[in-house]
């Protein structure tokens, strides 16, 4: 058993001006995995989190509902903590960045950076509202993109959608205000800026230990120049007042990271709980937070530095997930593909959704897709038709023959050993966030003790006499390996090792009760632990009306073949090598290869199986379609298309790329 360790988790704080959708369950149910992995293996894990209340849009959305800003983000955080709760997200504290602690201690932040020079004051100009008295924020402009080659029309003020594209609002054509529908003026103002360039050093080494691809981002960065902050805006504007400035606020992202410190000073301040021994410069706890790749420039590059600056901790790693589509599209509202966290418990169970989600899930930051046909396919198969069934397969007959007491020795001991040292790689596995090689590793041994139990078919040996006793020892091997599983998925699935749990008497499991069977004890009647999910169920999530929109259209009769920049661009052509190889049962042309994307582990049917013998290609490097929305076959589902030439027979040549290339690469 490792060392007990400290560790202070966080995952960024979801916005207090809408509902949470399943985009943002991505990012916590991956965090809560992590988090009741720590703690199941002994750790000190808290958990922490808050509503992220600042801002413009927060003014005016309230203004707009004839409320108070704090009436809406009370209501807000109200609807937030109900989805989270109901997603068995295990927050230790759940907290508010329009607080007293958020309050203090920006002030004491920004007095401390002030007071070694890492504060410049500034005069700027910015777009400003007359009818409404207010300056603009870049994304409450909207006009004509001015690039002369572009021109595309309702573009926000800093970028354009369209060509890509960077200005200021002044710069645009027929430029508008979003707050009150005319032409904006240009007006001077004072602003703070933060000296980001100060902290290059130290940012330079802070990064090395970040993801590989998230340093690449920041290296682009760094090599442009560390540009200073503007961590103010004026009034009027919703947020904490600069000292001694009452027309200037702190902006919404200086003070929403400093968030996570105040909702564990609020924790601390219900609990006792040291807070410095987590937050001061020497502390020898960890701190990790897990964000989104939209927002890594503030919290791998401002929030460090920031820390640094005023005397605290810097955390001990960012770690970044990419975004959720939905059958192949992002998520959306336009497009019909945005499905709210309620939308969905109102429909289905929690632990479906957090099953698929780490069944997807790597430690890198690709996106994950929602493929309905996929996710029913996949959860049925894997949670219900191999893990709750052997549960369902023993247990009545523990019950209803052996007074529901498991036998006191199993008749295969070195098969439980297995399962049992399993636990090591498993745990390690889930310490690196590489929670899809976790469940598949997972369910290889629940295909396994699935095996034992066909193989020695206790249904039919309890008819004959003089069997019992084998019966006995069968169900007991069998339930011990299915409780071995339950725990090492209830990380992932809280409910159902809760069920499990009560199944053998009701006392919580550590991730140790693993390492020696259940023998001699009693086992309650079983009754069911999960149900199949229905097709019909998942469908609707989306309306009737709809649907369609998920369906891919069928090319108009008499139109050529030709594609445009753009539809070639949306393909994502990615380099990764092949893991695993074998041929698929009933099928004469295809191979089953897995694939690691550089941590995200994809299964992908090709149709090579005439031109390579399987034992070749394993450790090869190929190029996948990566984006290729999951396609349901008769042999099960295939996640992407490797990219082959060739006429056909034995003529068929993978795609290669050349040396120096490594697993998740772009191909550009």
């Amino acid at each position: 058993m490792t060392a007990k360790r400290r560790i202070l988790v966080t995952t960024a704080l979801p916005y207090a001006n809408g509902p949470l959708h399943l985009g943002h369950m991505v990012e916590h149910i991956q965090c809560d995995i992590w988090v009741r992995f720590q703690r199941m293996r002994g750790h000190e894990c808290l958990f922490v989190c808050a509503e992220d209340a600042h801002g413009t849009p927060i003014m005016l959305a309230a203004r707009d509902q004839g409320i108070t800003p704090e009436e809406l983000i009370s209501r807000v955080a109200d609807e937030h903590r109900k989805d989270f709760d109901d997603f068995g997200i295990s927050f230790d504290n759940y907290h508010s960045t329009h607080s007293e602690e958020n309050r203090v201690l920006m002030e004491g932040i920004y007095a401390e950076l002030d007071r070694k020079g890492h504060i410049e004051r500034r005069k700027i100009v910015q777009a400003y509202d007359e009818k409404e008295q207010m300056f603009l924020p870049d994304r409450y402009v909207r006009g004509t993109c001015p690039n002369p080659d572009c021109g595309a029309v309702d573009q926000y003020g800093d970028s354009c959608e369209v060509c890509g594209a960077t200005y200021s609002p002044a710069e645009m054509k027929d430029a508008i205000s979003v707050v009150s529908g005319t032409k904006p003026v240009e007006r001077e103002s004072e602003h703070l800026f933060f000296r980001l360039g100060h902290f290059e050093t130290l940012l330079r080494d802070w990064t090395k230990r970040l993801q590989e691809s998230v340093r690449r981002k920041l290296d682009e960065w760094f090599d442009s120049g560390l540009q200073d902050w503007d961590i103010s805006r004026d009034a009027p504007y919703f947020g904490f007042q600069v000292p001694g400035q009452p027309d200037h606020y702190f902006y919404v992202w200086l003070d929403a990271p400093v968030g996570y410190m105040a909702s564990f000073r609020n924790y601390c301040d219900r609990t006792g709980a040291d807070f410095d021994a987590y937050w001061a410069a020497d502390s020898e706890a960890e701190l990790y937070h897990f964000i989104g790749k939209d927002i890594v420039y503030f919290h791998c590059l401002f929030w460090p530095a920031v820390l640094h600056g005023a005397g605290y901790r810097t955390p001990t790693s960012v770690n970044v997930h990419g975004f959720l589509t939905v059958n192949g599209q992002k998520m959306s509202k336009r497009r019909r593909t945005f499905i709210t966290a309620r939308q969905y418990l109102e429909k289905l169970s929690p632990e479906y959704l957090r099953y698929y989600y780490a069944a997807k899930l790597g430690p890198g930051v690709d996106d994950i897709d929602l493929s309905f046909e996929d996710f029913v396919q996949r959860v049925n198969a894997d949670v219900v038709g191999k893990l709750v069934n052997i549960a369902s397969r023993c247990a009545g007959f523990i019950s209803r023959n052996f007074d529901g007491r498991l036998a006191d020795s199993l008749p295969e001991p070195g098969l439980y050993d297995r399962f049992a040292a399993a636990g090591e790689t498993i745990a390690a596995l889930y310490e690196s966030r590489e929670y899809s090689r976790a469940m598949r590793d997972i369910m290889a041994l629940a295909d396994e003790a699935n095996r034992y139990i066909d193989e020695h078919k206790p249904w039919q040996a309890i008819r004959e006499a003089g069997r019992e006793a084998e019966v006995h020892a069968v169900c007991t091997q069998g339930l011990n390996l299915y409780r071995a599983l339950a725990i090492y998925l209830k990380p992932v699935l809280p409910e159902v090792a809760a069920a499990s749990e009560a199944l053998f008497g009701g006392r919580s499991w550590a991730w140790a009760d693993a390492g020696q069977p259940l023998l001699g004890a009693p086992v309650e009647k079983f009754r069911p632990i999960i149900r199949r999910i229905e097709m019909k169920q998942v469908e609707s999530l989306v309306p009737d009306s709809e649907k369609d929109s998920t369906v891919k259209e069928k090319k108009d009769e008499g139109k050529d073949n030709t594609i445009d920049i753009d539809q070639f661009l949306a393909t994502e052509l990615k380099v990764a090598r092949i893991d695993k190889a074998e041929f698929v049962d009933g099928a004469d042309k295809l191979l089953r290869l897995e694939l690691d994307l550089g941590g995200e582990t994809r299964t992908v049917f090709a149709g090579i199986r005439s031109a390579y013998d399987p034992a070749t290609l394993v450790g090869r490097l190929t190029v996948v379609v990566a984006n290729l929305a999951p396609r349901k076959m008769r042999f099960g589902t295939s996640e992407g298309m490797v990219l082959a030439a060739g006429p056909g027979g034995k003529d068929i040549f993978l795609v290669s790329p050349d040396n120096g290339a490594s697993p998740g690469m772009r191909v550009r």
